[in-house]
């Protein structure tokens, strides 16, 4: 390959906005996978904590 075509290779790969589309493709689907599993988590949480309270409410109602 003569230096001419391979340095137009390089621009021409260079030039390509297929590449960065894919990055920032990636970089959004963690952002969501992240949030996704945060959101589940402080569900999870929140949702422990209320049959806590409610269960606690009931066993103090019999006392």
């Amino acid at each position: 390959m003569s230096l001419r075509r391979t340095r137009n290779a390089i621009i021409e790969f260079l030039r390509e906005e297929d590449g960065p589309t894919a990055v920032e493709y990636a970089v959004m689907l963690g952002l969501i996978i992240a949030v996704a599993v945060g959101s589940v988590q402080f569900m999870a949480a929140q949702t422990i904590q209320s049959f806590e309270d409610s269960g606690n409410a009931i066993a103090g109602a019999f006392n």
